[in-house]
């Protein structure tokens, strides 16, 4: 009882003394002080988990005014797109020379964004992707190119090996959650469409093409610390209208990068087209990430609807529906301490708009933006407390 009565009068003579003449505002000027360096630091380590957000503007500035205006105001700073001459201003400009690119990232830096990835790059077409005459040329160019580019500050390059026919969809409107519209495929509406003028093109060809490419452009972007980001095939079936597609299995990857092993030497993860080839990304992002081989991310999320592998029919989804685990996914990237360039894919059209831009349309864009913003923090916060 006495010991309990000599804690009482300790208690209450710290409290007087607390509440003396200053006492009480220095307490709670230093209790503030703390708790605000504590949610600074904490804020400053989650935001976007160290990663640059960005958005994909391949229908140019003019076209996505809008979306630009509020990426800015999202702080969704990054801006993904090929080299459109046009907004140069310049005329009988190639677009692998300095002059070009140059121009077109101070046409992104005069709206308020940075251009940090150029995703389908000039001076790599059917010429050097199917071994045909004037390859050489092309990849001299290529190569120029990303020595420009990479002059004008600009360090990742996303390609893919899908010559004639690129991404392909056989649906842009399917009906999806809330009459949202998305894009689907299906290999059967296409499966017996007639070949294109190459003829049959085999896998075996389309390999080695492949590696004539790598052994001529990865020692250059060694030299020059271009990161090279190979995109899968989207679709990522085996052939279409005669011409094979080999990027389509993760099995595939692996082949391409022990071509020409190098840090620089690496891949797209798009997501979508990884899990339609049946494997489990966030398990797929450590394997990769931990061999520093993922350079830029596409992050995005799917349904398959055929049970095959890889998937021959599948459709697109919010990016908060689909069979992928996006809070895995996130929570890998962040482990892996990627930093670089991750921005939303194929997003849904939503109320009030024309499917204009199917995939890239701006309702969509916000959703899956402020979506991976909040598994950013949430990953970057749980990962502070554990």
């Amino acid at each position: 009882m006495k010991e309990n009565r000599r804690d009482f009068i300790k208690k209450s003579a710290s409290l007087a003394a607390a509440l003396s003449v200053g006492g009480i505002s220095t307490a709670v000027a230093h209790s503030v002080t703390e708790n605000a360096k504590a949610n600074g630091a904490l804020q400053s380590m989650a935001k976007d988990a160290g990663m640059e957000m960005s958005t994909a503007y391949f229908a140019g500035i003019e076209a996505n005014k809008q979306l630009i205006e509020l990426a800015k105001q999202m702080d969704a700073l990054g801006a993904v797109a090929g080299i459109d001459t046009r907004l140069t201003g310049l005329t009988n400009v190639k677009p692998w020379e300095y002059q070009a690119i140059a121009g077109v990232k101070e046409a992104w830096k005069k709206v308020g964004l940075n251009y940090t990835v150029v995703e389908g790059p000039p001076s790599l077409g059917e010429k050097t992707k199917l071994g045909l005459d004037g390859r050489d040329e092309e990849i001299a160019n290529f190569i120029t190119f990303m020595k420009n580019l990479k002059k004008a500050g600009v360090n990742v390059i996303c390609y893919n090996w899908m010559p004639v026919i690129s991404w392909a969809r056989t649906q842009m409107d399917r009906p999806a959650r809330g009459g949202a519209l998305v894009t689907a495929f299906d290999y059967d509406d296409i499966k017996n469409k007639p070949l294109t003028k190459y003829g049959e093109v085999t896998k075996e060809t389309m390999w080695k093409n492949l590696e004539y490419f790598l052994k001529a452009v990865v020692p250059e972007a060694e030299k020059i610390e271009m990161k090279l980001a190979l995109h899968p095939d989207d679709p990522q079936v085996h052939s279409i209208q005669g011409i094979s597609r080999i990027m389509n299995t993760v099995e595939s990857f692996d082949r391409m990068l022990k071509i020409m092993p190098s840090d620089f030497n690496g891949v797209t993860l798009c997501q979508g087209n990884f899990a339609l080839m049946g494997t489990d990304i966030p398990s797929l992002v450590r394997r990769w990430g931990k061999a520093g081989k993922i350079h830029f991310v596409h992050f995005r999320n799917v349904q398959d609807l055929s049970g095959k592998l890889p998937s021959t029919k599948f459709t697109e989804t919010f990016h908060d529906e689909g069979q992928i685990d996006m809070y895995e996914s996130m929570k890998a990237y962040y482990e892996i301490g990627f930093k670089g360039a991750i921005r939303p894919d194929h997003v849904p059209t939503m109320a009030g708009e024309e499917n204009t831009r199917p995939g890239y349309m701006t309702l969509g864009n916000l959703f899956a933006i402020g979506y991976m913003r909040g598994l950013m923090e949430s990953v970057a916060k749980g990962a502070r407390k554990s």
